[in-house]
């Protein structure tokens, strides 16, 4: 089959297509969001953010979306407790537009 004959037989991946299927370990997570693992490991427990594993958390990507929005929260001078209720709420707010 010729080269160009291949390139013929792929097409587009939409990724976001695919996201729900993500899980990240908290040193993931960490790094995209731009925060320390105490941090992390902090918010999780206050925003009761959802995670799976029992030896190490596992996020997906809804509760990386939650860690930041809560870190954009507290960029723009949010209290913690402000920046995950502005989270959550933003969160409900585009959950209805979808």
């Amino acid at each position: 089959m010729a080269y160009s004959n291949q390139l013929d037989l792929l097409e587009p991946i939409n990724l976001s297509d695919h996201l729900e299927k993500i899980e990240l370990y908290l040193g993931q997570v960490c790094q995209i969001a731009g925060i320390s693992k105490m941090q992390l490991d902090y918010w999780t427990n206050k925003a009761q953010i959802p995670t799976k594993g029992k030896k190490q958390r596992i996020y997906d990507i809804e509760a990386l979306e939650t860690v930041m929005l809560i870190k954009q929260g507290k960029d723009k001078g949010l209290n913690l407790g402000a920046a995950i209720d502005a989270a959550r709420r933003f969160r409900e707010t585009n959950r209805q537009l979808v």
